[in-house]
């Protein structure tokens, strides 16, 4: 596929999971992309790789999005390694240990507003400067905006509050032909998922589902590609639930 050849992409979070799919098919759609990863070298290089073996364009860069300039950090490498700016997908986001809010630390509250509000607010901030007409903005929420449960206050609370950023950028650069969207995952199954869960809590998902399964990181970047695409173009301030009927 061709749909986006010659367009360049920012997407945070790219080594694992649901952002190395994101990475990985809007390279294999023709975009140049350039996405951060916090600590692992080899699992960044390995995506880098598997990129160019489908003769792709990727690079990397280490940014830990917890770090107060990551946001400003990451628009510098932007300007320095893309041709311009076409599409940004705030991918990348923190878990902190769950906790009841009488049990929350006001350092994982931090953290959390650091790593997946703030660096989001001040990349979103960089393409409304910067982003060339016709771009995109893709956030990446989660289904428990809107199924929430006991001891994930500052990951809810966050991407509330990303979703609501979407919705205003949407209206404010409508005028230039620039789409903001979210997409927001249920379950997908990634090793962080398995890592916090116990396999019996996740078929118990699988089966509440209506489709009878987890989502995979590949479900969530095809919405992602879709919404990046020229496709989507009459699609903004939406907030696409991809996840399998369960929300």
């Amino acid at each position: 596929m061709s749909a986006l050849k010659g367009k360049t992409a920012l997407v945070t979070g790219g080594s694992r999971g649901i952002g190395r799919a994101i990475v990985e098919r809007l390279a294999r759609d023709g975009a140049t992309v350039l996405f951060n990863y916090a600590a692992r070298d080899d699992a960044a290089e390995e995506v880098v790789r598997s990129v160019e073996r489908e003769g792709g364009s990727a690079r990397a860069v280490k940014v830990d999005l917890t770090a107060a300039d990551a946001g400003e950090r990451l628009a510098a490498a932007a300007a320095d390694h893309l041709d311009g700016l076409d599409i940004l997908v705030n991918n990348a986001a923190v878990h902190t240990p769950p906790a009841l809010l009488a049990d929350t630390t006001d350092e994982d509250f931090r953290v959390a507003v650091q790593a997946n509000l703030f660096t989001a607010f001040t990349l979103m901030r960089h393409a409304a400067r910067h982003m060339r007409d016709g771009g995109r903005v893709i956030n990446i929420s989660t289904a428990n905006t809107v199924r929430p449960s006991p001891g994930n206050a500052p990951y809810a609370a966050t991407k509330g509050a990303l979703e609501q950023l979407t919705l205003v950028a949407a209206q404010e650069l409508g005028a230039r032909g620039i789409t903001v969207n979210t997409v927001s995952p249920g379950a997908t199954d990634t090793d962080l998922l398995r890592s916090v869960n116990p396999e019996e809590a996740l078929s118990t998902v699988a089966s509440m589902t209506p489709l009878g399964r987890l989502g995979t990181p590949a479900d969530i970047a095809d919405v992602v590609a879709f919404l990046a695409s020229p496709d989507a173009r009459w699609l903004t301030a939406q907030n696409l639930r991809a996840t399998g009927g369960l929300a």
